[in-house]
């Protein structure tokens, strides 16, 4: 299976790719992630547009929405917006190997190998069987956090001056938390009501968010909390 392929290369480059650069220089990729950051804003955008114009269009219920699996033109648009969302899970890997190129090894936890990793076959899964229905909610709500996540990047990169203007930063921890907490909420509360939605799929995206709202827990105790305390 070609997205099996992709995840093995993923996680033998998350192994191999440090080793590979310990006696090298870091690459100055700067003008390389201007434009990558602010092309994943731009396709972000594109997306949560995708989502939330189609959904409004198809008088999607935000409680409850069964796939349409016809080939009506809407039911095709928020297919084509899954698999569009499905692509970007397959770009944001280049996020690994930006890391690993500028020698920024710290930033190659877990939490990030993990999540990058599961998406892609999460949204295999999803475009290729569930491309609509309710799980849009999930490309809807990851969409405009990406719009966010990218922008900041996007400016962070810029150099040393702009870090005045990205005081958000922790804030921007507690919106991916919040994204997880919501989804996780959506799903549980399908798990306990008659929806025409797999349960299955509902029992999966359910753990999948809790799963990550305990990483980005850590996460944010470990880079927020834990650094207060010690100061105090």
């Amino acid at each position: 299976m070609p997205v099996a392929s992709i995840v093995l290369l993923y996680l033998g480059v998350v192994w191999a790719g440090p080793k590979l650069m310990k006696h090298r220089e870091p690459v100055d990729l700067k003008a390389v992630l201007i434009v990558y950051n602010f092309a994943m804003v731009c396709l972000s955008v594109y997306m949560f547009h995708e989502f939330l114009v189609t959904s409004m269009l198809s008088k999607y219920s935000y409680l409850c929405q069964p796939v349409d699996y016809s080939t009506s033109p809407l039911a095709m648009r928020m297919a084509k917006a899954c698999w569009w969302f499905f692509f970007s899970k397959v770009i944001e890997l280049a996020d690994t190997v930006f890391f690993i190129l500028r020698k920024k090894n710290s930033q190659l936890t877990f939490l990030h190998v993990y999540h990058h990793a599961t998406m892609i076959f999460n949204w295999w899964a999803g475009a290729k069987y569930l491309a609509g229905g309710q799980s849009f909610c999930i490309g809807l709500l990851n969409t405009f956090v990406h719009t966010v996540m990218y922008s900041y990047y996007g400016l962070a990169v810029l150099g040393p001056h702009m870090q005045k203007y990205l005081w958000w930063k922790r804030y921007l921890t507690s919106l991916q938390l919040l994204q997880f907490v919501l989804l996780a909420t959506h799903t549980g509360y399908n798990l306990f009501t008659e929806c025409n939605f797999p349960d299955s799929m509902n029992a999966y995206v359910f753990f999948y968010c809790v799963s990550l709202i305990l990483l980005f827990s850590n996460f944010y105790y470990q880079s927020y909390l834990s650094r207060k305390i010690k100061k105090t």
